[in-house]
């Protein structure tokens, strides 16, 4: 309350007291120089009068010089900025209304250097969208022509390379009818244009269910299915389908990535932290080939792929959306997704809240 009240007298965070003790200092000081100058001769009143108006605007100007200098400082410093130099900072030197001054533009300029990142970013990414649908679309669709070129040709030896060559070009064009799908739905995930369909549901049931139907895929391909699931029902407002998509990419994932034969572990529990919301936590993990630091950072990109040599060689390559995908459909309930990875083990988890605000 001392420190505050004395900041207050000295003017220290106030320039309109400031103002008046420089004001109160010159008016002294010049009164007191113009009363000790020898008068002789020259009439008392007019000389006396320039003196103390000579001294008081001089020690006004004195006192003042360092508010008049970084006054001049912001002015420079909005120039700068002006000019595109969104990166300079004005020096916080005062405490006083300038120093706020000082402190919202450099708020400002922050605020504007972060939005034109972002518009940058944005349009990056628009970039890397076109170039990622323009690869991923074109590679299915070329093997289709190229089927449909030898078909209309006539370039096959017999009716078994006739129906091989029309197998492949079907299975092509259900390929390239899978990445368009997904392709749409990312894009109406990311614009907010899905409409959640919300129903209370048993997520211990949902997670069962789906384990059950994906127990003949992994046994396949010689993967085998690890549960530990809570023993009692776990009701949560979701949408079903969604949900069951964002698990299924997971589980998707992680039959790819096995090291084959291997195993997938996949768990149910509820998180409680004290006075939090409780969640429910959904966790696949499996062991793979490890990636690198960098693929870690990009995994969950749209579009990205970790190499292929990692992948099952009998598996087809994917689009590259699903985990970004799952992390949509995530988001959307007001959840969290998160991955770590150390020496090729790979722990994927999804926590939901148990009420949701979304």
């Amino acid at each position: 309350m001392k420190n505050k009240l004395l900041a207050f007298l000295t003017g220290k965070r106030n320039i309109r007291v400031q103002m008046i003790w420089a004001s109160f200092l010159s008016f002294w000081l010049a009164f007191i120089v113009a009363a000790t100058v020898p008068i002789k001769d020259i009439p008392f009143f007019p000389y006396q009068l320039m003196i103390f108006i000579a001294g008081f605007f001089f020690t006004f100007f004195f006192l003042t010089r360092k508010t008049i200098r970084y006054l001049l400082t912001l002015g420079d410093g909005l120039t700068v900025i002006s000019q595109g130099n969104l990166h300079y900072r004005i020096p916080m030197l005062r405490e006083d209304e300038l120093g706020k001054i000082a402190e919202n533009i450099n708020a400002m300029a922050e605020k504007l250097e972060s939005q034109i990142e972002k518009e940058r970013q944005a349009e990056k990414s628009k970039m890397e969208l076109i170039t990622g649908v323009s690869h991923d679309l074109r590679t299915p669709l070329t093997s289709i022509i190229g089927y449909m070129d030898l078909l209309k040709d006539k370039a096959y030896q017999d009716e078994a390379e006739y129906e091989r060559f029309v197998g492949n070009a079907y299975n092509k064009a259900i390929q390239l009818k899978m990445l368009i799908d997904e392709l749409f739905e990312y894009t109406r995930l990311t614009s907010n244009e899905v409409k959640l369909k919300l129903e209370r549901i048993d997520l211990r049931e949902l997670l069962s269910q789906m384990i059950v139907e994906f127990e003949p895929l992994a046994k396949e391909n010689e993967v085998s299915l690890e549960t530990g699931l809570i023993p009692q029902s776990l009701f949560l407002v979701i949408d079903p389908e969604q949900i069951r998509r964002a698990i299924d990419n997971l589980l998707m994932n992680a039959l790819k990535f096995t090291v084959k034969p291997g195993f997938i572990s996949i768990g149910l529990t509820i998180l409680r932290d004290g006075s939090r919301t409780a969640k429910a936590r959904i966790t696949i993990e499996n062991k793979g080939i490890p990636i690198t630091k960098v693929q870690e950072e990009r995994l969950f990109e749209r579009f990205y792929k970790a190499d292929d040599s990692r992948s099952n060689p009998t598996s087809s390559s994917g689009s590259g959306l699903g985990l970004s995908i799952t992390r949509s459909i995530i988001e959307l309930h007001g959840g969290e997704i998160y991955f770590n990875h150390s020496a090729g083990q790979f722990y994927f988890g999804m926590e939901l809240p148990l009420q949701s605000n979304f």
